[in-house]
C-alpha cells in the first residue's frame, strides 16, 4: 500500500510541475519531441528518487531538466550544423489566451522570433537567462541548476540579457493589427499578387524557410521586399495551379500570436509567423518541414 501511495504522490508532484518543465525544455530546445524526452527522462529519474529526502521537489525537477536540456542543445547545435537550409523552432500551437496582456507576455518569451534570438546564446547562457529573466528563478537557484556560483550565474545572465535586448524584435504589436496584416498576405499570396506582396513587406525584410529537405524549401534567407514577393507570387501559382480548391487557410496562435497555417486537405502543409511594425512584414519565418507540422490539425469548422 505505501508503495502504491508513493508511486501517487511521485505522479502528482510531477504533474503539477509539468506545464512548468515543458515550458522550460521547449524553450531551451525548440521542438517538441525533445522538449518531451527531457521530461519523459525527467520523469523516469523522479520516479527512482526517495521525495522524502527532497526539500522542495521544484527545484529538484527544474535543475534535473535543466541540466538534460542543456545535454541536449549541445548535441542538437551539431546536428543542426547539418541541417538542410534554415532551421526554424517547430511551432506551439494551441488556444488564443484571454486577455491582450497575457498575449503580450506570452508572445514576449515564446515568438519564433524570440526563440531564434535564444539560439545565438550558448547553451548554458541560454538556460540561466531563461531561468531567471522568464521562469523567475533566484540566483541560487539558477547556480544549482547549473552547478556553478551565484556570482558567475549573475555574469552569465547580465551577458545573456544585454544580448537578447540587442537583437530581440523592436515591435510590440496588437494582435487585431497583426491578423489583418497576415489576412492581406494570404489574399495576396492566394492571387499571387507580386506588387500587393512588396507593398505588405518592409523593404529590407527578411524571409526564411524551414524545409528540412524534406520538401522544396530556399535554401537560405532572403532578404529585400523585391526578392521575397517575387518567390512568394511564384509560390501562390504554383499551390493554385497543384490543389486546385484543396487548400484552407486559418489564422491560428502559433507561439504565442496570431500564425498562418495553410491546409491542404485537411494537412498542414505551411505555418508562418511574422515580425511587423504593425504596419508591414519585417521578417518572415514560414515552416514547411512536415515532420514540424504533424501535430497541428485545423480548428473544427465554424456551424
Amino acid at each position: 500500500m505505501r508503495v502504491e501511495q508513493t508511486m501517487d504522490e511521485h505522479a502528482a508532484i510531477f504533474q503539477r510541475n509539468r506545464p512548468r518543465l515543458y515550458g522550460i525544455a521547449y524553450r531551451m530546445l525548440g521542438t517538441r519531441a525533445d522538449a518531451e524526452d527531457m521530461l519523459q527522462e525527467a520523469y523516469l529519474r523522479w520516479h527512482g528518487t526517495d521525495v522524502a529526502g527532497i526539500r522542495t521537489p521544484e527545484a529538484w525537477l527544474t535543475t534535473t531538466v535543466t541540466r538534460l536540456a542543456i545535454d541536449r542543445l549541445r548535441a542538437a547545435r551539431v546536428e543542426r550544423e547539418t541541417y538542410h537550409g534554415p532551421w526554424l523552432p517547430e511551432p506551439l500551437t494551441g488556444e488564443p489566451v484571454a486577455t491582450p496582456e497575457q498575449a503580450a507576455e506570452l508572445a514576449s518569451d515564446l515568438s519564433t522570433a524570440f526563440l531564434l534570438v535564444l539560439e545565438r546564446l550558448a547553451p548554458e547562457e541560454r538556460a540561466a537567462f531563461l531561468l531567471h529573466d522568464v521562469f523567475d528563478c533566484e540566483y541560487r537557484e539558477v547556480a544549482a541548476a547549473l552547478g556553478k556560483n551565484e556570482a558567475s550565474c549573475r555574469q552569465i545572465v547580465h551577458r545573456a540579457r544585454e544580448r537578447v535586448r540587442r537583437d530581440r524584435p523592436r515591435f510590440q504589436v496588437s494582435e487585431p493589427a497583426r491578423r489583418q496584416l497576415l489576412e492581406r498576405f494570404e489574399a495576396a499570396l492566394r492571387t499571387a499578387d507580386r506588387k500587393a506582396l512588396v507593398a505588405l513587406l518592409a523593404p529590407d525584410a527578411t524571409w526564411m524557410a524551414d524545409g528540412g529537405g524534406k520538401v522544396s524549401a530556399a535554401s537560405k534567407a532572403l532578404q529585400g521586399a523585391e526578392h521575397i514577393a517575387k518567390l512568394m507570387a511564384g509560390v501562390g501559382r504554383h499551390l493554385a495551379r497543384k490543389f486546385p480548391g484543396r487548400i484552407r487557410p486559418h489564422l491560428m496562435p502559433i507561439n504565442g500570436e496570431t500564425g498562418l497555417v495553410l491546409f491542404i486537405d485537411g494537412v498542414a502543409s505551411w505555418a508562418l509567423t511574422v515580425e511587423t511594425d504593425g504596419v508591414r512584414i519585417l521578417a518572415g519565418y514560414v515552416v514547411l518541414n512536415p515532420e514540424k507540422l504533424a501535430r497541428i490539425v485545423p480548428p473544427p469548422r465554424e456551424t
